[in-house]
């Protein structure tokens, strides 16, 4: 996968994709295209336990939403509204794009209080996430339930049959929508939210650094940003290549599909287009699963270290 690339470096874009056979394949082309001619190279932040297990893609009906990964559980549970009534569990790329502007933020400046308004506004629509009309609905419904859930991370314990357990949230108050909304008429003041202390604490511990630009090219597809986020996580740290059976990938990105072979397909798209945002990634799709192989991680360690 990682010839794109260097197809679009001999060739150049057009000539990649005008022979595409597929929107996909057009997509993919761009997506690295995008990568290639990236000269800001600015950061953004993850934290680890998101490499490891995930939001759900699309809404879902219960009010606790629990997902396995390699030796870490995370619970998810909706918040209630005055009335008693269930918010319901942040899901889809909207949601995963505002915390990884909230994370990104904090580390940056090295504080959990972040300013929005004509922060956030400025980059949600720097990453392709327009803030109006419809588009406000959902980042405003996704603020609301970041805000109000509650997060339990179960953690496997060495040679144990216990497990470690963290509490806490994402925000510690509800993030203010209306400042994002209607930032270019903020002037003399500007609104913040504070991380939960206990997550902001975590995060300096356990951050994963990635590409600002990546994430923009991402930043609709929910699963490839799980999958990207993975490969940022896992590629840098091997000591010799790894195979990932179809089942473990079901098991930490299949929430939604009923049966492997469902998502299977899905998966091979989502890893398309995260390949081509992680120029540096080197990975194969073989019957029984993926082969990942050790690569560089997609930002510098020193480039990391400075900022």
């Amino acid at each position: 996968m990682a010839d794109i690339h260097d197809k679009i470096t001999e060739l150049g874009l057009e000539v990649v994709r005008d022979n595409a056979a597929s929107k996909n394949e057009r997509t993919v082309a761009g997506i690295a295209a995008a990568l290639l001619t990236d000269e800001l190279g600015e950061m953004g932040v993850s934290h680890s336990g998101f490499a490891l297990t995930s939001l759900p893609h699309k809404a879902v009906i219960e009010p606790l939403w629990i997902k396995e990964g390699h030796k870490v559980t995370l619970h998810i549970e909706s918040g209630r509204s005055i009335e008693g009534d269930h918010i319901g569990v942040p899901y889809g790329s909207k949601a995963r794009m505002i915390l990884l502007y909230l994370q990104t933020e904090a580390l940056k400046t090295n504080s959990p209080e972040i300013e929005l308004g004509k922060s956030m506004h400025a980059w949600l629509s720097r990453m392709g996430v327009p803030i109006g009309g419809a588009t406000y609905k959902l980042i405003s419904e996704q603020s609301r339930r970041i805000s109000a859930c509650r997060l339990t991370f179960f953690r496997e314990l060495e040679g144990s049959k216990e497990n470690a357990r963290m509490n806490g949230a994402f925000v510690d108050v509800e993030i203010p929508m209306h400042t994002v909304r209607d930032a270019d008429q903020l002037s003399l003041w500007q609104e913040t939210v504070r991380l939960n202390d206990r997550f902001f604490q975590s995060l300096k511990d356990h951050a994963i650094p990635l590409r600002d630009e990546a994430l923009r090219q991402l930043s609709n597809k929910s699963l490839s940003l799980d999958v990207y986020i993975w490969l940022a996580y896992r590629l840098h740290s091997l000591q010799q290549p790894t195979s990932v059976s179809w089942a473990a990938l079901y098991r930490q990105f299949g929430g939604g599909y009923r049966y492997v072979r469902q998502f299977r397909p899905k998966f091979k798209e989502a890893l398309q287009f995260a390949l081509a945002a992680y120029p540096e990634a080197k990975v194969s799709v073989e019957e029984e699963g993926i082969r990942l192989f050790q690569s560089r991680p997609p930002v510098n360690k020193r480039v990391y270290a400075l900022s």
